[in-house]
């Protein structure tokens, strides 16, 4: 406790600023400030007797305002539950492509093994670390980027690029190859396990590194961590399979068979020809920065030969219009939000008005997109699907859908309705075919990315 206010204390000064205590006249005028009136009264008597602040906001003169009907809609079926894991990432980019393999197999339902992919991407992980612990290993242990590194060596948690990365390099199987673990479903404890054995060998690594060891020497420690590595993963989720058979029911009744398939084979065969990062752009909405520019997050995949995350910063208007053409054309999309800002779990919706906490607590909570990012009050905290769109009279978006997977109990059997508002205050990200977007945003695709530290506050 010393040290923390110490270092307080130090960075007061540092900044030119003496640190002030709250004198006795402070706390007078502050006390004050708290009248003890008939209605100030009452909301405290509700909420020091029921703790949920949130229900006790609800909005009521919002409910039942909005529906979940949309003019247009992607044609999708079947809902996800990602459990209690952070693969939300992983399972989206899946959602996306499920519509059109059940349409090229005839199928009534379809999933993809997310244990399988989820294996490689935190096998990947944990080499691309220990390649990183191996590359600062003359840099000091309490240096920005070391620290980083050892805070978090891997987790669950993704964007779009690192699916891409792994369905190239790994392929995919269907649900049925490799089905969920009760480790896959509920990732804390294998993940905490797999860092305490990646820092230790990190640690190590770094020790041969200042002992004068060869970066060859380095490499094949790096093995013999990997090797553990592949054996935790392996107890707890399965070995991944390097052939497989399916056999599957079409919608007719029919039952066919996939024999000898190797997952490359099956990635290549369900995949779009022009699925590719050349073609499918992840765009952002970031008013911090410079619109109509690319940029690039240090070091943010998970395979070593894999892409970062790049992405085309644009205005909430630019954004809108290439997800309304996605929709029209039947394609869904990634998408990544802050879903936790004002949503009504049992209804399913998300609106910037749907808790009024500042009338129920008399303060002014009030801050725009720009100052929530920056202050880390809000960002990107959960990938879905973006499926349908609903418009006016003059077809201006007034709402819009997402496929969620956190399984067909939650929000809407499964779905999430947004206005149009939420979008533009709690939308980030989404990935969209090209062709949808305008002249100007295309113009930007060949300029050269500004480059973001990995720990950028949009990581």
């Amino acid at each position: 406790m010393k040290k923390v206010l110490f270092a307080g204390i130090l960075l007061c000064f540092s900044a030119g600023i003496t640190a002030q205590t709250i004198t006795e006249k402070d706390l007078q005028e502050i006390q004050s400030s708290f009248k003890q009136d008939a209605s100030t009264k009452a909301i405290q008597n509700v909420l020091t007797t029921n703790a949920n602040i949130t229900a006790n906001a609800l909005n009521n003169s919002l409910q039942g305002k909005i529906d979940h009907y949309f003019k247009y809609r992607v044609n999708v079926k079947g809902i996800t539950d990602q459990k209690s894991s952070g693969r939300c990432w992983m399972f989206t980019s899946m959602n996306v492509l499920r519509p059109s393999i059940m349409e090229k197999y005839n199928l009534g339902e379809f999933d993809f093994s997310h244990n399988y992919l989820y294996f490689w991407d935190i096998f990947e992980k944990a080499n691309l670390f220990l390649e990183n612990i191996i590359g600062t290993s003359k840099e000091p242990i309490d240096d920005r980027t070391v620290e980083y590194l050892f805070k978090s060596p891997v987790s669950d948690g993704g964007v779009w690029n690192l699916y891409y990365n792994l369905g190239e390099k790994y392929g995919v199987v269907p649900q049925e190859v490799m089905p969920e673990t009760a480790h896959s479903n509920n990732t804390r404890q294998m993940i905490g396990l797999v860092n305490e054995k990646l820092r230790a060998g990190g640690y190590n690594l770094r020790e041969l590194a200042a002992g004068g060891k060869k970066i060859q020497d380095l490499r094949n420690e790096k093995t013999v961590i990997l090797k553990d590595v592949y054996r935790i993963l392996s107890l707890c989720l399965g070995e991944p399979p390097k052939q497989f058979t399916w056999r599957y029911k079409d919608r007719n009744g029919s039952i066919h068979e996939l024999n000898n398939y190797t997952p490359q084979q099956f990635y290549k065969e369900i995949t779009p020809a022009d699925y590719s990062p050349d073609n499918y752009i992840m765009i952002m909405n970031d008013p911090t920065r410079e619109f109509y520019q690319l940029y690039e997050i240090q070091n943010y995949k998970n395979t070593i030969e894999g892409i970062n995350w790049v992405y085309l910063n644009l205005p909430n208007e630019d954004i809108k219009k290439a997800a309304l053409a996605s929709i029209r054309n039947n394609e869904a999309m990634y998408a990544s939000c802050d879903v936790g800002k004002q949503l009504n779990r049992e209804s399913g919706i998300l609106d910037p008005d749907m808790y009024d906490y500042e009338s129920l607590l008399g303060v002014d909570l009030s801050m725009d997109k720009k100052a929530r990012i920056l202050t880390r009050q809000s960002g990107s905290s959960h990938a879905m699907t973006l499926i349908g769109c609903d418009t006016d009279i003059s077809d201006q978006p007034v709402k819009w859908e997402f496929e969620n997977s956190w399984g067909a109990g939650s929000g809407n059997r499964g779905y999430l309705t947004f206005t149009d508002k939420w979008f533009s205050e709690y939308m980030f990200r989404l990935v969209v075919h090209k062709q949808y977007l305008d002249a100007k945003a295309l113009s930007c695709l060949g300029k050269k990315p500004v480059q973001l530290p990995m720990w950028d506050y949009m990581n």
